[in-house]
């Protein structure tokens, strides 16, 4: 059975983004991002809702790309429009039977990419195995949230990492 982690920079105080999406304040050079790429070529597959892919436009992703070349993108939509030749897969309905048939037939980890409203739905109907939290010593105020409509949740962590100037690394096991 693999795994679904959500591998994902958090501030202080729960934003995966500021206001409008805003990621400037988050690192974007050093170990920690270092380290997330050593972890992305880990993952066999990538989960994502709509925002966080057309998230990729503003940085030049063209619609039907796979944002992350070195494994499967699937987008979960009933609205996004894509072209009919694409790189994704899209899956419009009955997302929680394909990540089920995914982790019983996947090749590998599969990657949750962020969107905190698809993280909090897959978090409620659990299908998240693990946290992998990147923790970085800012204050967005506002913005997206880590997880939306999070309920109560134990969690066990299984490996830490102190980067210094505040930058921590987090991964944690859900259930306890």
């Amino acid at each position: 059975m693999q795994p679904v982690i959500y591998d994902v920079a958090v501030s202080a105080d729960g934003f995966i983004a500021g206001a409008g999406g805003d990621i400037s304040l988050f690192a974007h050079e050093g170990a920690t991002l270092e380290d997330y790429i050593a972890r992305l070529a880990t993952y066999a597959h990538c989960l994502m809702g709509r925002a966080t892919y057309e998230f990729g436009y503003r940085y030049g992703l063209e619609p039907g790309a796979n944002p992350y070349p070195t494994m499967q993108s699937t987008v979960f939509s009933s609205s996004l429009k894509l072209p009919e030749e694409t790189d994704v897969v899209q899956v419009q309905n009955d997302a929680l039977a394909y990540i089920d048939r995914l982790q019983q037939e996947g090749t590998g980890p599969i990657y949750l990419c962020g969107g905190g409203a698809f993280a909090g739905y897959l978090l409620q109907k659990g299908r998240i195995d693990m946290l992998r939290l990147k923790r970085a010593p800012i204050l967005l105020g506002d913005g997206t949230p880590l997880f939306e409509d999070a309920q109560p949740q134990a969690l066990a962590l299984v490996e830490e990492r102190n980067y210094g100037c505040g930058a921590l690394y987090q991964a944690y096991r859900l259930g306890g």
